[in-house]
């Protein structure tokens, strides 16, 4: 739980099963991605023999996406999943990822994403809503993308929430809200490094179970608080929003940029 290294981004790798996914939903997969760190494996998989895979050529160079052909070695059966499942397991053991992503409604990949969870990764998943439950649960977060240009439907610690103004976090607001009261002290801030402990021993809480790597980044998420840092960025510190300070020339930086 220590923010000390609050200009970490992390690494994403993204594994997209064309034959499973919808092409005219990757902007908003890639815009998506990008708040919560740098993509640095972008992978479709598909024959990209069959005619209904062209409408994935432009979206492939747009976003640096590289291609990867599956053929069908028996007729009627898609082996791409198979050769995605290959390469990711194995970039576990020869990359450093933070988070993988994987694009797809087949629940075939429900033992892969358990597998990965397993190391301690967080797993993003985007589909449809056919996509079975046991897949959908198995993800860290899970985002339907029938509705990606409004609301997207997620799927976050087995809740349905929307990505609203509401932020979908009720439950670990209240957990923070909790920890912010206890160990807070000048008006109302409370260090994030001592949230997290208090955190851990009175909650057994764990931020990749709400789909971030770092508390810091789970507390930036909420409604209901706010943060800033330290003049040299070393520590952050949180307060519930309601609470209004009244020191004047503090050393703490507001933001990412402005200082008072």
């Amino acid at each position: 739980m220590n923010d000390t290294n609050l200009h970490y981004r992390p690494k994403i790798a993204l594994f997209i099963d064309a034959d499973n996914a919808p092409a005219s939903k990757i902007d908003f997969i890639i815009s998506d991605l990008t708040k919560h760190g740098v993509i640095t494996i972008r992978r479709a998989y598909g024959n990209w023999q069959k005619t209904w895979l062209v409408s994935w050529a432009n979206c492939l160079s747009r976003h640096a996406i590289q291609p990867v052909q599956q053929f069908d070695v028996v007729k009627g059966k898609n082996a791409s999943d198979i050769a995605l499942t290959i390469d990711l397991v194995d970039s576990l053991h020869t990359n450093d990822i933070d988070i993988y992503a994987i694009v797809s409604s087949d629940s075939d990949f429900t033992p892969l994403v358990t597998r990965i969870r397993a190391t301690g990764k967080i797993v993003y998943g985007y589909g449809e809503r056919k996509a079975c439950g046991e897949f959908v649960r198995s993800c860290s977060k899970y985002t339907y993308l029938e509705q990606a240009t409004s609301k997207p439907i997620n799927i976050i610690n087995q809740q349905i929430i929307t990505s609203s103004s509401e932020k979908h976090v009720d439950e670990p607001l209240r957990s923070i809200k909790d920890a912010i009261i206890a160990t807070r002290k000048a008006q109302g801030w409370a260090n994030v490094s001592e949230v997290g402990s208090y955190l851990i021993k009175m909650y057994k809480f764990n931020c990749n179970d709400y789909g971030h790597l770092r508390l810091g980044y789970l507390i930036q998420s909420l409604d209901g608080v706010e943060t800033r840092y330290e003049a040299d960025r070393s520590k952050m510190f949180v307060r519930l929003k309601n609470i209004q300070s009244k020191e004047q020339g503090s050393t703490l930086c507001s933001g990412a940029i402005n200082c008072h």
